[in-house]
């Protein structure tokens, strides 16, 4: 089986995928950026929801939640560290690790991920790409 990776400038909101990432906080809550932008398009009261059962979501972990009402049929949740972080770049790798991890865990052919970390939490786009 070959992978296959693609590099794509538009909101991730509209890709038909099987998961997209939200790079988010460690409770689940909408936030502002690709986060907030991903709750309102799925549906912010379904999204509380789920959010709210699952909890917490730790620096580097990830979390899986149905996508409502977006072309994506699932949404992987991820806490990247803040560029203040001791161990950011390991955490910033645990983060994409981990998503993986539930997309292959839940069979998952397609996955699209933003850029975690460059926006809030400061790492400067081009460290947290080569990161990825």
């Amino acid at each position: 089986m070959s992978t296959k990776i693609k590099t794509q400038h538009s909101s991730i909101t509209e890709l038909e995928v099987d998961a997209i990432v939200s790079p988010g906080n460690q409770k689940l809550l909408a936030g502002g950026g690709v986060c907030g932008e991903i709750f309102k398009k799925a549906g912010i009261s379904d999204m509380r929801k789920a959010c709210r059962e699952l909890g917490f979501c730790g620096v580097g972990q990830a979390v899986i939640t149905p996508g409502f009402s977006l072309p994506a049929k699932f949404i992987i949740h991820t806490v990247g560290p803040q560029w203040t972080a001791k161990n950011k770049e390991e955490l910033l790798e645990n983060s994409y690790r981990n998503c993986l991890l539930k997309a292959e865990s839940n069979n998952f052919k397609s996955i699209a991920f933003p850029v975690i970390s460059a926006g809030s939490h400061g790492f400067p786009p081009e460290i947290a790409i080569k990161t990825a």
